[in-house]
């Protein structure tokens, strides 16, 4: 009579199918949630008595990470396509004043965000036209365009705060709350789902991965690579500048210190969540992950009393760690 037990080989062809899963697995690309998850136990069981894990200190690191993860949206795009972008931080001071100054001078929400976010366009544009019209490395024009921009700032007011009375701009921009949840949380949400789709559902964002993976394949293809680096130029200084309202907006004024040393956070978090420092490989969920982990690492290391030379530190150990662990890709 033939046995009913376990079949033998059916196992066996369960264990190979198994270990050929975990084989062919990419950790890589999970180790940004698998990291965020570490460091929220990690603060959990450290922090437990702190306050920590209470409703007021979650929505506390999502208003502080709001404008890194949305310049990291951009940014993935920028870095996607093998360049880079400095000057964001100092975008957000400089739209942030003028978007103040608009304000001031009567011409409303709408004139406030139409200046605010011209600035970064403007700014954006520049960058674009240096890196693809004259060819210029965009490290060396970003970061050219990062003091100039910065001195403009900081010429514009004479490094005076411009104070923002307009309450309607203020809710809008930073300050106001949708029930319980903040108003930033939903402007992230939004740019999320935005950037997302536009990555990876659109022949624009497979054009961006291709011209970071392969510019010259991709020429050869028919992608027109200088006017995608424009354009992702031109997102990365409109979302900037936007970042710079959502600054006024939360503080209630324009200042030339907003910004300051964003970009190293937000390239942090570009790097971190998965998009290859060397183009053809990104994702604008771990953008967002990566940003929220590096806001909660903030948040953590306030708590627990360090200052802010160490969490400087501890960012740039962040991004060298982010750079060995990332996905690479080989440019031929």
């Amino acid at each position: 009579m033939p046995s009913k037990g376990i079949n033998p080989s059916s196992t066996t062809i369960s264990i190979k199918g198994e270990s050929n899963w975990f084989k062919g697995l990419d950790w890589r690309n999970y180790i940004v949630y698998l990291a965020f998850i570490g460091v929220i136990l990690y603060f959990s069981v450290s922090l437990f008595d702190e306050g920590f894990l209470t409703s007021t200190n979650i929505l506390n690191i999502v208003r502080q990470t709001a404008m890194i993860s949305l310049m990291g949206l951009a940014m993935t795009f920028v870095i996607s396509t093998g360049e880079i972008d400095l000057s964001v931080g100092s975008i957000t001071a400089l739209s942030s004043l003028t978007a103040a100054l608009a304000l001031q001078a009567g011409y409303g929400v709408l004139g406030g965000l139409i200046v605010g976010v011209g600035t970064g366009l403007l700014v954006g544009l520049v960058n674009g036209l240096l890196v693809t019209k004259v060819a210029i490395p965009s490290f060396l024009v970003t970061l050219g365009t990062m003091g100039a921009v910065k001195g403009m700032a900081m010429w514009v007011t004479n490094t005076a705060p411009v104070p923002i009375v307009d309450k309607v701009f203020n809710y809008i921009f930073g300050s106001g709350d949708i029930g319980p949840f903040p108003i930033l949380l939903f402007w992230t949400v939004i740019g999320t789902i935005v950037a997302h789709v536009i990555l990876k559902k659109t022949s624009f964002g497979r054009q961006t991965l291709a011209t970071g993976g392969n510019e010259s394949a991709a020429r050869f293809s028919g992608i027109k690579t200088q006017k995608i680096k424009l354009m992702v130029f031109l997102g990365s200084g409109f979302m900037a500048g936007f970042a710079g309202l959502l600054y006024a907006g939360r503080m209630h004024s324009g200042r030339f210190t907003f910004g300051e040393g964003d970009e190293l956070s937000v390239i942090a978090a570009v790097i971190l969540g998965g998009t290859s420092l060397f183009g053809g490989v990104g994702t604008v969920i771990g953008t967002v992950i990566g940003s929220l982990m590096i806001g909660t690492i903030n948040n953590g290391l306030i708590i627990m009393g360090l200052d802010v030379s160490q969490q400087m530190i501890i960012k740039g150990i962040i991004i060298i760690l982010a750079v060995a662990f990332g996905k690479k890709t080989i440019k031929n």
